[in-house]
């Protein structure tokens, strides 16, 4: 399941643990795109409880996409307690996602 969070929720979502952050809007093609890649890899055994899965919307929570200078959407991070370990923008196979979340993972 992915999780909508906003800018004041963002470091109590994403600052322990690992965490994939799906900066978005709701207008964007290749958003929409990655949906059901995101939704399959948040539902699959093997990150379900392992990974917070969350998404921001840039149009309504500017500050953090700011912060992290998301220039081009979508831009996705995982993170692992706090610290950024990936950084990928634009639409991804599903296998991309699956080669760093197994390097969060293990």
């Amino acid at each position: 399941m992915i999780k909508e969070i906003h800018d004041q929720d963002f470091a109590k979502e994403t600052d322990t643990g690992i965490a994939v952050v799906d900066f978005r809007a709701d207008w964007c093609p290749p958003c929409k795109m990655m949906d059901p890649i995101l939704q399959s890899l948040s539902e699959d055994p093997a990150y379900k409880d392992k990974v917070n899965f969350v998404s921001l919307n840039v149009d309504n929570d500017q500050e953090v996409a700011s912060q992290f200078q998301v220039q081009g959407i979508p831009t996705f991070l995982i993170k692992k307690d706090g610290q950024i370990i990936s950084h990928m923008v634009g639409a991804r196979p599903k296998s991309n996602f699956e080669i760093e979340l197994q390097k969060a993972v293990n």
